[in-house]
């Protein structure tokens, strides 16, 4: 599924912890993707439909080399990944094998994908790096896929980080990890994550000028006021 423009472009300007903030305020609390983290400091703020992928632990007669030449396979799930999606790979949190290495997520740069999400870790670092793929990961590591980890499938429901995962569910990442939005959610967060966004702004600025905490953050009808005649003017 293709993102509407306006949804990328909106919440490309919404941090993952406002989401997480806003997604709490609806009663969900289990949207935060633990062990993603970038793998390169700086790397952009990307917004896209989850590509699911899934690992089970490695089974002597399925996790070999040879598999990677079969239909079901990494190799095959990145030729379906479409352009703009995020991939990501539920790796069960596994740390001593890496899921891809640099050929892999050169051709998911090549395709167009906007990035590389998982609970578990990449191989050839240095490489990863120079295909400018982002990836959010729990580090690198030297042995491959199938020295710890069975590919299954993708496209199906998968868990990540400890996060049920749903193809095309939202994902936004940023410096601070990778939170997912339910579909069910997203015209939600988009009608309202720029105005919180805007509050806390705001907030910041008063901070900044002295201003204690208490009535501000959260602000009682005093500062509400306030800010309600600040953004009539701005």
């Amino acid at each position: 599924m293709a993102l509407d423009r306006k949804i990328i472009d909106t919440l490309s300007h919404v941090t993952t912890a406002t989401l997480t903030t806003l997604l709490l305020k609806k009663g969900l609390r289990n949207v935060y993707m633990r062990g993603t983290r970038p793998l390169n400091p700086g790397q952009p703020r990307l917004v896209g439909p989850a590509f699911t992928l899934r690992f089970v632990p490695a089974r002597e007669d399925l996790a070999t080399p040879e598999s990677w030449s079969k239909p079901i396979s990494t190799r095959g799930a990145i030729e379906a990944m479409p352009e703009g999606c995020i991939a990501v790979a539920d790796a069960m949190g596994v740390t001593d094998a890496g899921i891809f290495g640099d050929i892999l997520c050169a051709r998911m740069k090549k395709k167009g994908v906007a990035g590389l999400v998982t609970d578990g870790m990449v191989r050839d670092v240095a490489g990863v790096r120079a295909t400018g793929l982002p990836v959010w990961c729990q580090g690198g590591v030297a042995p491959p896929s199938v020295a710890g980890l069975t590919f299954v499938n993708w496209g199906e429901p998968i868990a990540c980080g400890g996060v049920a995962v749903y193809p095309d569910d939202v994902v936004v990442v940023d410096d601070d990890g990778a939170v997912l939005i339910p579909q069910a959610f997203v015209d939600e967060m988009v009608a309202t994550a720029p105005e919180q966004e805007r509050l806390e702004g705001w907030l910041m600025s008063e901070v900044e000028k002295g201003a204690a905490l208490p009535g501000l953050y959260p602000p009682n009808a005093e500062n509400k006021a306030r800010y309600e005649a600040w953004k009539s003017k701005s």
